[in-house]
């Protein structure tokens, strides 16, 4: 599993140049998936990211966490995340889960999040969506579940 974090004033999902879904401050997590993926390794991945500190404190120290601020989350599914662009210059997403086991790996990600009460937005497994968002910092972070768990 790998995800890209992005700590966010704002952000929202368009489809069909009509607002999806959108979060206040909090975290955009940009999500993809690896054939052997599961839900241990989507849990262990989830509560890493959720747990980091990335938010200024009133002294302008990134000390605080997602808790802290109550910010909320967005999740979308993002194969893009296992391009292999070693070759050539057209990425291969040959090592991207796909179909309906990534879409099942997603939904699983998604009801995690909300089951440990936080507000979550998502956006639509496959759909054509224009993300917009205010990185905030900008700070942006690449979990990748084979650096995290070895």
């Amino acid at each position: 599993m790998r995800i890209l974090l992005q700590v966010v004033k704002s952000s929202q999902v368009e489809i069909d140049q009509k607002v999806f879904s959108k979060i206040g401050k909090g975290f955009l997590l940009l999500i993809g998936f690896q054939e052997g993926d599961n839900p241990s390794i989507i849990e262990k991945c989830l509560d890493k990211a959720l747990s980091l500190r990335l938010f200024a404190d009133e002294n302008g120290k990134i000390n605080l966490s997602l808790d802290d601020c109550q910010g909320e989350v967005m999740l979308v599914s993002q194969f893009t995340l296992y391009a292999d662009y070693k070759k050539g210059r057209r990425p291969s997403f040959n090592t991207a889960l796909k179909g309906e086991k990534a879409k099942s790996l997603y939904e699983y990600a998604v009801s995690y999040v909300k089951s440990k009460g936080y507000k979550v937005s998502t956006g639509v497994f496959g759909a054509d969506m224009k993300v917009h968002l205010i990185n905030d910092g900008p700070t942006t972070i690449m979990i990748d579940s084979e650096v995290l768990l070895g």
